[in-house]
């Protein structure tokens, strides 16, 4: 496939989905920054008035899962009237989880039959698809916009789409993008609402892309009129529903798993953010315009039983010479993994935070987090085996 038209999704960190991820990702945080051998596995559902969570843990730690919840829901500045910090309901339940799966000793990655996606290319400066990045910036934006003055009457929940119309492999214009910002009961109406969120969510990110606009593209904000209330009293959430925008916006591959609310020790959580770190080496080297890597586990191996790679037709050399070189520069072992990403260690480093920064905008590309999946100091050596 090389001509195509890619539509991608991003949301804000107040859609009930990522306000789950971000809920399970803090709990993650909370445990880890109390006891950096902690095993959690956090799930947390959201309807109108209430949140659920269910958590199983096995760490020298105490968290009060409770506050935790209330911050999260006061830092995305819900108030609606049946979901707010003060008087939201908050069902939780936390299982030792030695009593289900068997406690792990401190350090040992929980390796389950595992098959993960990364992905990197040069459409973008954090390597990432220009779908995918314009829509995460797009989305991030109109978050930003709830916590102006100027624009009091939005919602914290919102959505933004992308497509990208690509000749042999490469973005050539933008075909469409579509804005759903949930409202207020004090917003302007509708012909005062648009133009506003153009000029101030999608202008500057278009003018920064520097793609054309096709002939036929068309934006569209609340192309429905006025939505309906936003957040939980419109739709559920869930941990682990928007895997697509976690990743590549469906321009790649990737396991299918959930990224948020599992400590590192999940070998599914971090052979994702393992497989992204190789793709994107092997982008930065020059070796490959796009590259594709799978990395996969069978349960109680540490060791990947499969590590391939595909480059798209894009490689500078053979992809068997790029594929030996990862595996010479990267030690793909869960537990290597674990240990050279420091990833027990930093929700502590962090103050008490680090993986819920990344439960909205997507797990990859964001250098501004620097996240130690997204480095690229293997490049060199890759281009030194291969050279």
């Amino acid at each position: 496939m090389r001509d195509f038209i890619l539509t991608s999704t991003s949301v804000t960190d107040g859609h009930p989905d990522k306000l789950c991820d971000r809920i399970s990702d803090a709990i993650v945080d909370s445990y880890l920054t109390g006891d950096p051998a902690a095993r959690v596995i956090a799930e947390c559902a959201i309807a109108n008035g209430i949140v659920f969570l269910a958590a199983q843990t096995h760490s020298r730690a105490n968290v009060d899962v409770t506050t935790v919840v209330r911050e999260i829901v006061a830092e995305t500045r819900y108030d609606d009237a049946d979901f707010n910090p003060e008087s939201v309901s908050i069902l939780s339940r936390v299982t030792p989880k030695s009593a289900i799966y068997g406690a792990s000793e401190p350090g040992v990655p929980e390796i389950v039959n595992t098959t993960a996606f990364g992905f990197a290319c040069d459409q973008t400066t954090e390597m990432m698809p220009l779908p995918i990045a314009m829509a995460h910036r797009m989305a991030k934006r109109l978050a930003e916009c709830k916590n102006e003055a100027n624009f009091g009457w939005l919602h914290p929940d919102g959505q933004v789409q992308v497509a990208i119309g690509y000749r042999d492999r490469a973005p050539a214009s933008v075909e469409g993008i579509t804005l759903f910002a949930a409202l207020r009961s004090n917003a302007p109406d509708a012909e005062r609402i648009a133009p506003r969120l153009r000029e101030a969510v999608i202008d500057p990110i278009l003018a920064a892309a520097g793609i054309p606009l096709g002939a036929n593209c068309r934006v569209s904000i609340n192309p429905l009129g006025s939505p309906p209330p936003g957040g939980p009293a419109q739709h559920a959430g869930l941990t682990g529903r928007k895997t697509d925008i976690d990743s590549y916006g469906d321009y790649s591959r990737h396991g299918g798993a959930a990224l948020s609310g599992k400590d590192p020790l999940r070998i599914d959580r971090t052979a994702a953010y393992a497989a992204r770190y190789a793709a994107k080496n092997v982008v930065a080297s020059g070796l490959a315009r796009e590259c594709e890597v799978q990395l996969s586990y069978a349960i109680g191996d540490p060791a990947p039983v499969s590590i391939a790679l595909d480059c798209f037709r894009t490689e500078r050399v053979e992809e068997a010479r790029i594929l030996a070189a990862l595996k010479e520069v990267i030690d793909f072992d869960a537990r290597a993994l674990v240990a050279g990403f420091g990833l027990m260690d930093l929700p502590r480093l962090g103050g008490g935070r680090f993986f819920q920064r990344f439960a909205a905008y997507g797990h990859f590309g964001r250098t501004e987090l620097n996240a130690p999946w997204e480095s690229t100091d293997k490049a060199g050596d890759l281009v030194t085996l291969t050279g």
